[in-house]
Order: C-alpha cells, then sequence, then structure tokens
C-alpha cells in the first residue's frame, strides 16, 4: 500500500528564525496523522530542523544534492553529508534546477543512484513545460523524463523512489492543473513504471506539485492516482501547509 505524503519545498526563502518558527507551527498543529509530513529546507537549516523534528511524525528533506560522491567541487553538498546531518528524503530533478542551472536526466540518475546507496530516499520530479503541453507533446516529455532518470534500477531500487509530477507551468503562477489534467499524468507515469516494475508500481507514491493550495488540495488527492503533493508557496505558511496536510 503505498504512503499519503505531503512535502513540503521551501526553496530559498526564509531566515533562520522565520524558518525554525515555521518549523515550531508545522509540528504544533500537525497532530497524529497517518499522512507522511517532509519538509524540504534550505541546506543551512538542516541541522536544527532535523534536531526539532525528532520523535514527531515529520521529516526532513534536502532540496538538492551533488551528483558527484565527493571532490573539488566549491559550494556544492554531497549525499554523505545529507546523510550525516540526518536528512531522510531528498528532492531531485526539480524544474528550476534543470532550467536555471541545466541539469540533466543523466546527472538525475546519477543523484538518485547516491542518494539510494546511502539510504536516502529521492523525491524525483518531471513535468512538462507550457509550450510542450500546448505541442501536445507532454506524455512524450514525461516518458523520456521518467526513462533516462529512472534508468538503470532495480524493483526494489525503484519501490524507494517518490516520484513528484509538477507540470512547469504551474509551478508560482497560481496556475493549477485540473485534477483530471493531473490524474492523467500520474496514471500514465504509474503505467511506464509498471513496464519495469509490474504490480509493484501500485507501491510508488506520485505526488502532484504546481499551486496546490488549501482550497484545492482536497480535490486534487481524492484522485485514484495522486498521493499527496509536493507544496512550494503553501508550504512557507503553516496554517495552510497544515490544511493541506489534513485535507486527505
Amino acid at each position: 500500500m503505498r504512503k499519503k505524503i505531503v512535502a513540503g519545498n521551501w526553496k530559498m526563502n526564509l531566515t533562520k528564525n522565520e524558518g525554525l518558527l515555521l518549523v515550531e507551527g508545522v509540528l504544533n498543529g500537525v497532530g497524529d496523522t497517518d499522512t507522511k509530513v517532509i519538509l524540504g529546507v534550505p541546506f543551512p537549516f538542516i541541522s536544527d530542523t532535523v534536531s526539532m523534528v525528532e520523535g514527531s511524525p515529520v521529516s526532513v528533506a534536502a532540496q538538492n544534492c551533488h551528483q558527484e560522491k565527493s571532490g573539488a567541487f566549491t559550494g556544492e553538498v554531497s549525499v554523505d553529508m545529507l546523510k550525516s546531518f540526518g536528512v531522510e528524503y531528498c528532492i531531485v530533478g526539480h524544474s528550476e534546477r534543470r532550467q536555471y542551472f541545466g541539469e540533466t536526466d543523466r546527472f538525475v540518475n546519477h543523484k538518485i543512484e547516491l542518494l539510494l546507496d546511502a539510504g536516502i530516499q529521492p523525491i524525483y520530479c518531471c513535468g512538462e513545460t507550457l509550450e510542450q503541453r500546448q505541442d501536445g507533446g507532454h506524455l512524450q516529455v514525461i516518458e523520456e523524463q521518467i526513462q533516462s532518470a529512472l534508468q538503470g534500477f532495480t524493483k526494489d531500487q525503484l519501490k524507494q523512489i517518490i516520484v513528484a509530477y509538477e507540470p512547469v507551468w504551474a509551478i508560482g503562477t497560481g496556475e493549477t492543473a485540473t485534477p483530471e489534467q493531473a490524474q492523467e499524468i500520474h496514471s500514465f507515469i504509474r503505467k511506464k513504471l509498471a513496464q519495469v516494475m509490474a504490480d509493484e508500481a501500485e507501491d510508488v507514491s506520485i505526488l502532484y506539485g504546481g499551486s496546490v493550495k488549501p482550497d484545492n488540495a482536497k480535490e486534487l488527492f481524492a484522485q485514484k492516482d495522486i498521493d499527496g503533493g509536493l507544496i512550494g508557496g503553501a508550504s512557507l505558511n503553516a496554517p495552510d501547509f497544515l490544511e493541506i496536510i489534513h485535507s486527505f
């Protein structure tokens, strides 16, 4: 049975005090839930956040990692560094990393391999641009991203990966895919996973990301193949984030 997951992605926002107050607000309101709650915090906040969430139903994700195990990569952060701080999850392949930093599916594939070897669960992002959707090529884009980034892994490894579908045209724009549009892609992703995992694809959690808010989360999460969300702006406000968490 696949997990219900709500993960926040703070991106490059908040000061230390603001961030820790947000963590405290989430912890105070999360209560007893069977939804897996993950906070994707900036690197400088990881140590404090891991300490604060200990013993709670909340876990910590890094927002990125480097594709090499170690070396002369000034300013980068390795998987082993994340592991040493108690990070359990890591976001990879986010459209902003692809767009602004030129990251390819080959890079992402290397990152996923390192994360799995370290026992950190990858949250792998995929999604199409508005132009690709309007041209009718969005399914091909998603298929290529899934095949390229997830190639070479065993069924057991693939079961450890969380997939996040993020239509690029709906990230930070206020636009949201309709529940039917999101379900179409989630179902397509699961079918592609089933080609290499068979029935075990039913155990992979697939999240939706793209302007998820308290007023649309329940309808999105009610779709058969949508197992939760990767939340951007709404995760920066504890009441909104908590409402999304409890919308299941």
